[in-house]
């Protein structure tokens, strides 16, 4: 029995997979490539020494999505697949609805139809908003999303909560991620992003290798240690490690609950910037702007529940996750945009990169 992982090839998706095939398990991607490449996964397979079935098909496509089913034994689900920037979520609300929210319900539909009722979901710390609630935050401090995406998460989270009610048989964990940085220890996959980066990390190793002029800060006048905001990093690693953890518990229990995965501990911006100079021993310019409207100054997770009940906890500190951004960031200064112009001029992505990447019939 297999275990699909939605959206398998971007940042997070990649990363777990190289824990599944590590931990054993088999796997089964489906992924439409619309945010990410599939050299990650041939990278994957490069890493593991392993094979997996890959599939380029979109959730939206519900004949495909059940040919899939059809076509391999699956155990259980871990859904990654969605947009993420928030930026264009908010310039682009009905696209995020749409792909997100229609998406996973096209996806529970055909696991109910095929008796799959085990599922990993992929959420964000963004369905708490950007204030009224108390430091850490826990897993039931109030829900108030502030932007497009984010209410996609959590009415994601609601529709779950409803299927589980209409029927006990499932099994759900909701994933509330905090910040994820880093790359695999071999430099080999990493974050990826296209344009502008959305987040601070992949900012702050665009310009330490040359990519960008310098760091944008928004907002020094915070009530915090040097006025810039505090977040909660995760080590994508340590991500990845706790949707093993997550997946072994819905194998043996039902129900749907949510885990924050977080380090419980929060860093400025600026304490970022100085982190990732200290370990790489590169300068990183940056100049101070404005607030950005819905900007937390505070924001960083209780993670006791995960430890307590998926005997889950980060490993890595700030400096290894500065590290391996690094190490992925100067072995690959534009990502994986060789491998994307590469594939342009090849017959295709498939004879390219990986014989099993299957299109859908």
């Amino acid at each position: 029995m297999a275990i699909l992982v939605t959206g398998g090839a971007g940042y997070i998706g990649s990363h777990t997979c190289v824990e599944l095939l590590n931990e054993g398990y088999e796997i089964i991607v489906l992924d439409n490539l619309s945010n990410s490449n599939d050299e990650a996964l041939r990278r994957v397979k490069e890493i593991t020494g392993k094979q997996f079935k890959a599939y380029n098909i979109d959730l939206l496509d519900k004949e495909h999505v059940t040919n899939v089913f059809k076509e391999n034994k699956i155990d259980s689900v871990i859904h990654f697949a969605g947009l993420k920037a928030v930026g264009e979520s908010v310039s682009d609300p009905l696209r995020y609805y749409k792909n997100n929210v229609t998406g996973t319900i096209t996806l529970c539909e055909v696991m109910q139809q095929f008796e799959v009722k085990k599922l990993v979901f992929s959420s964000s710390a963004t369905v708490y908003g950007a204030s009224g609630n108390n430091i850490p935050i826990t897993e039931e401090a109030r829900i108030g999303a502030t932007n497009p995406y984010g209410r996609t998460k959590h009415m994601i989270e609601e529709i779950l909560q409803d299927v589980y009610r209409s029927d006990n048989e499932w099994s759900i964990a909701l994933l509330r991620y905090f910040n994820p940085i880093g790359a695999h220890k071999t430099g080999r996959i990493g974050e990826d992003p296209s344009g502008i980066p959305n987040n601070l990390m992949p900012y702050i190793a665009q310009v330490a290798v040359g990519k960008r002029q310098e760091l944008q800060v928004f907002g020094n006048d915070y009530p915090t240690r040097d006025g810039t905001g505090v977040r909660d990093y995760i080590h994508v690693d340590d991500l990845a490690a706790g949707h093993i953890k997550a997946l072994k518990k819905i194998q043996i229990t039902n129900g749907v609950d949510a885990f924050n995965l977080g380090t419980g501990k929060g860093y400025s911006v600026l304490e970022m910037v100085n982190a990732f100079e200290r370990a790489t021993n590169q300068k990183v310019p940056y100049r101070m702007e404005e607030r950005r409207p819905g900007d937390a100054a505070i924001c960083y997770a209780n993670p006791s529940k995960a430890r307590k009940l998926l005997g889950w906890q980060p490993t890595r500190d700030i400096d290894v996750m500065c590290e391996d951004t690094w190490r992925w960031q100067y072995n690959n200064p534009n990502g994986y945009e060789i491998v994307k112009e590469t594939n342009k001029a090849s017959k295709s992505p498939v004879q390219q990169h990986a014989a099993d990447f299957l299109m859908p019939k």
